[in-house]
């Protein structure tokens, strides 16, 4: 198992204000809910995982340290993922190489009549889609419909001053360059010799096939409210961990969560819920949206190493390990 000491989890907006819980202690409950905990093997084993992650870590603290107190925590967060789709258009070009053409033979569709592949639910996602009925040729406006460009390697000439006599003809002691046969210019390796290229944008065809594209987007929209606790772990390494399922809520449009035993999720699930409406209503639509509670356990560990008192944090379903302060390092700054 992989411990990290940071799991800090960028979000699209900053969360909500936080809210300070007093820690839940085995075999009590402030809210019907009981308290996650884990014993005195498992933190030992997570944080042995932990030194051993780091290279510069002795494992002595984590293998010879005794632990003095272990007090559990009780973190509740709470997900809400508004799955939405959202279409853009503009024009795109190909070269013309005989493809149907059909534009003005009748109106084309709007951006949300055309049809589209069904997306997987909170999977981002992307589709371009060519728009019926807007077709069209017209002459290649970057090589003005000739097919070819001048050479920006040799500016049209065909040829270039020769590398291996500087363009003398002769190398030491007055014998004839073999590499330009004593001319003092060599052939472009870039058009050979013909001083131009085909057209990258028509790839020498001409003409151009011009139309309207629309950009199909399918965008998990997340954000989360975590309840810090006291404990004294910061709120961010809690961002990329798992905790058990209290609730799971998937439709097209969820409701606020209520009668939650903890006020501030319910606070929260009614801010986001209608946040999420109005911001995402306005520009996409709305194609499902889901709400879950996770419960994550956090265990504060305080330990003695070498007469001195230090503490760790092991977080989450994976057992992650949060050291800031870890007493036995072995690193060097290199000047």
């Amino acid at each position: 198992m992989h411990l990290a000491a940071d799991a800090a989890q960028s979000g699209r907006r900053a969360s909500l204000p936080l809210l300070c819980c007093v820690p839940l202690h085995a075999g009590h409950s402030q809210t019907g809910l009981d308290i996650l905990s884990i014993n005195e093997d498992t933190a030992r084993e997570a944080f042995a995982l932990f030194a051993s992650s780091k290279s510069c870590y002795s494992s002595a603290p984590a293998k010879h340290g005794v632990i003095t107190s272990m007090e559990a925590f009780n973190t509740y967060r709470y997900r809400l993922e508004t799955f939405t789709e959202s279409r853009s258009m503009e024009w795109s070009q190909e070269p013309y190489r005989g493809q149907s053409v059909d534009a003005r033979t009748q109106p084309p569709p709007g951006r949300w009549d055309i049809p589209a592949r069904t997306p997987s639910f909170f999977v981002d996602d992307r589709q371009i889609i060519k728009v019926p009925h807007t077709s069209s040729v017209k002459s290649c406006h970057i090589c003005v419909g000739v097919g070819r460009k001048p050479c920006t390697t040799c500016a049209g000439a065909g040829n270039k001053v020769c590398r291996f006599c500087n363009g003398f003809g002769y190398c030491p002691g007055r014998v004839p360059c073999h590499y330009c046969n004593g001319g003092g210019r060599q052939n472009c390796s870039h058009c050979y010799g013909q001083g131009s290229n085909l057209c990258g944008t028509c790839g020498g065809q001409r003409w151009l096939l011009v139309y309207i594209i629309v950009i199909v987007k399918w965008t998990n929209n997340i954000d989360h409210y975590v309840m810090e606790q006291s404990s004294g772990l910061q709120k961010d390494k809690l961002r990329k961990v798992s905790g058990k399922k209290l609730f799971r809520d998937s439709k097209h449009m969820v409701d606020p969560v209520v009668g939650f035993p903890v006020p501030s999720v319910v606070r929260a699930s009614k801010c986001l819920v209608n946040e999420h409406k109005s911001e995402f209503s306005q520009t996409s639509r709305i194609l499902q949206q889901r709400q879950t509670i996770e419960l994550i356990p956090v265990t504060k560990v305080t330990y003695s190493w070498k007469g001195k008192s230090h503490l760790y944090f092991v977080y989450g379903n994976e057992s992650k390990v949060s050291a800031d302060n870890y007493p036995a390092t072995c690193c060097c700054t290199v000047m």
